[in-house]
C-alpha cells in the first residue's frame, strides 16, 4: 500500500523541498491574518470608520474563509489536493494585490472578503504534506512547518514598521503577497498525493509519484505490486458523522472554533491593550465621562509595533513547547494543556499589571494558544481516512473561521463596554476547549494514516515502529 511505500522510502530530499513549499503557503496565510490587526487601526483613523465598521473589516475576511473552507476541502477530495491548493493560492494572490487599490471602504470590504475566500483553501497544503510523510516524522514535520507561520507573522510586523510610516498600507498589502507570488511560481513542481491517486483509481500515476520520491531521496523503491484501496465515494459530509467519527467531528469543531476565536482575539486585543497600557487603564477610560467624538482614533506608534513584535515572537517558543510534548504526552493532552495555560494567562490579565508584565502574559498566552492550533493541525489529518481527510480538515478550518468571524465583535466591540467580560469570555471558552480535548475518543499518537473509512481504528493503524525498533514491516493493510 502507499503507506508501506512512504514508510520504506522515508524522509529525505523530496520532503525537505515539500516542507519549504508548504511553508511558503503558511507564511502567506499568516501574513494575511496578521495584517488585519495592523490595517484595522490605520483605516479607522485614515477613513474615520466607526468601531463596527472596523470590526467588519476583520470579520469579512473570516466570512470568506468560513464559506469556502468546506468547499476547498470537498474540491481537494474530489479533484485532488494539488488542484484545490493551486486554485486557492492564485485566487488569494489576485485579490490580495487588487485590494491594495481599493478606493473606498465598500471596495476593500468586498476585496478582502474575496481574499478570505481564497485563504480558506490554504490549510489543504497540510493535507497534501501529511500524506507524503512517514509516521515517525509526521508530528514533528507538521509542527516545524508552523515555524513558517511564526516567520510570516514576524515578517509582517517588521514590514509594517518600515512600510507604514513611509509608503502606507497600500504598499503593505502588495508586499505582503510576496510569499504567495513565490509559491505560485514553484507550485508546478508539486506532485499530486499518491494516496489520493490510489483512492481515485489512478494506480499508475501513484506509482510514478512514489518512484519519483524514491529517486529524489536516494532510497530503493519497495518490491511488489501497489495494492489498490477499496474504491470509495470521496468528500461526503455525511461520512464525518458516521458512528465512528460523529463524536470526534463535533468535539474537533468546537476545539477549532475555540482555537481561532482565542488566537485572533488575542491578536486584536494586543493592539488595544498596548494602546491603553493595561486592562485597568481601559476600564478606567471606559468609566470616565468625557465628551468624545465616536470616530476619534489613535495611530499605532513605533512602541506599539515593537511590543506587537515581541508578542509575535512568542510563536517560536510555542512551536518548541508543542514539539517537545506532543510525542511524549500525545495529541489530546497537548491541546488540553495549551488551552488551560491560555485560560490561566487570560485570567491573570484581571490584575492591574504594568506594561512589561502585560507583555509577558500576552507572550505566554499567545505561545500556548498557537501551540494548541499546531497540535490540532497535527491531529486532524491523522484522525480522518483518506476519502474524507481534506473535507474533515476543511470543515474544521471552516469552524475555526466562525470563531475568527465572531472574535472582532468581542475583542473590539464588547471591549468598549467591559474589558473584564471580554477577558472572561476568552478564558471560559478555552477552559471548555481543554475539556473537549480530553474527551476526544481517538488518540492518534504512534499510528499511521487511515486509508479506508470501512475499518475501525486500530485494525490497520497501530504504528509501524510504535512496537518495532528494527525494520519496518510492510504487511499493514495487505488484507485489502
Amino acid at each position: 500500500m502507499v503507506e508501506d511505500a512512504v514508510e520504506a522510502i522515508g524522509f529525505g530530499k523530496f520532503q525537505w523541498k515539500l516542507s519549504i513549499l508548504t511553508g511558503l503557503a503558511w507564511m502567506a496565510d499568516a501574513m494575511e491574518m496578521m495584517i488585519l490587526s495592523i490595517l484595522a487601526p490605520q483605516l479607522h483613523c485614515e477613513w474615520r470608520l466607526p468601531s463596527w465598521q472596523v470590526a467588519l473589516l476583520t470579520s469579512v475576511v473570516f466570512i470568506g474563509m468560513m464559506s469556502s473552507s468546506s468547499l476547498w476541502g470537498n474540491l481537494s477530495d474530489q479533484y485532488g489536493r494539488k488542484t484545490g491548493l493551486k486554485i486557492s493560492v492564485f485566487w488569494t494572490l489576485y485579490y490580495g494585490i487588487l485590494s491594495a487599490f481599493a478606493p473606498v471602504y465598500s471596495w476593500i470590504i468586498v476585496l478582502r472578503g474575496l481574499v478570505g475566500f481564497g485563504i480558506g483553501g490554504v490549510p489543504q497544503s497540510v493535507t497534501l504534506y501529511a500524506e507524503f510523510l512517514p509516521m515517525k516524522a509526521r508530528a514533528k514535520c507538521i509542527l516545524l512547518i508552523e515555524i513558517f507561520w511564526a516567520v510570516g507573522t514576524v515578517f509582517e510586523v517588521l514590514l509594517a514598521i518600515f512600510v507604514m510610516p513611509t509608503l502606507g498600507w497600500r504598499w503593505l498589502l502588495i508586499l505582503s503577497a510576496l510569499p504567495l507570488m513565490l509559491f505560485a511560481v514553484l507550485c508546478f513542481w508539486l506532485p499530486e498525493s499518491a494516496r489520493y491517486d490510489v483512492l481515485s483509481g489512478n494506480q499508475e500515476k501513484a506509482l510514478a509519484t512514489l518512484k519519483r520520491i524514491a529517486t529524489e531521496n536516494g532510497a530503493p523503491m519497495p518490491l511488489g505490486k501497489l495494492i489498490l484501496s477499496r474504491q470509495e465515494d470521496r468528500g461526503r459530509i455525511r461520512d464525518l458523522f458516521s458512528p465512528q467519527f460523529r463524536c470526534t467531528t463535533l468535539l474537533l469543531w468546537f476545539i477549532w472554533f475555540s482555537n481561532a476565536f482565542s488566537y485572533y482575539g488575542l491578536v486584536l486585543l494586543t493592539t488595544e491593550l498596548f494602546q491603553a497600557g493595561d486592562v485597568c487603564s481601559i476600564s478606567s477610560r471606559r468609566k470616565a465621562v468625557k465628551p468624545k467624538c465616536s470616530l476619534s482614533c489613535e495611530y499605532l506608534t513605533v512602541e506599539d509595533y515593537t511590543d506587537l513584535l515581541w508578542t509575535t515572537l512568542s510563536e517560536f517558543p510555542g512551536v518548541l513547547v508543542t514539539l517537545w510534548i506532543i510525542d511524549r504526552l500525545g495529541r489530546k493532552k497537548t491541546m488540553a494543556i495549551c488551552f488551560f495555560v491560555f485560560s490561566l494567562c487570560a485570567l491573570l490579565l484581571f490584575l492591574c499589571v504594568g506594561r512589561n508584565v502585560l507583555t509577558v502574559l500576552l507572550f505566554i498566552a499567545r505561545a500556548f494558544i498557537s501551540g494548541g492550533f499546531q497540535a490540532a493541525y497535527v491531529y486532524t489529518p491523522e484522525v480522518y481516512p483518506t476519502a474524507t481527510r481534506a473535507l474533515g480538515l476543511g470543515t474544521c478550518s471552516g469552524m475555526a473561521r466562525v470563531g475568527a468571524l465572531v472574535t472582532p465583535f468581542i475583542a473590539q466591540v464588547m471591549l468598549e463596554s467591559s474589558i473584564y467580560l471580554t477577558v472572561l469570555v476568552y478564558s471560559g471558552c478555552c477552559l471548555l476547549a481543554a475539556l473537549a480535548s480530553c474527551f476526544l475518543p481517538i488518540e492518534t499518537k504512534g499510528r499511521g494514516l487511515q486509508e479506508s473509512s470501512h475499518r475501525e481504528w486500530g485494525q490497520e493503524m497501530v504504528g509501524r515502529g510504535a512496537h518495532n525498533s528494527g525494520v519496518t514491516p510492510s504487511n499493514s493493510g495487505s488484507q485489502e
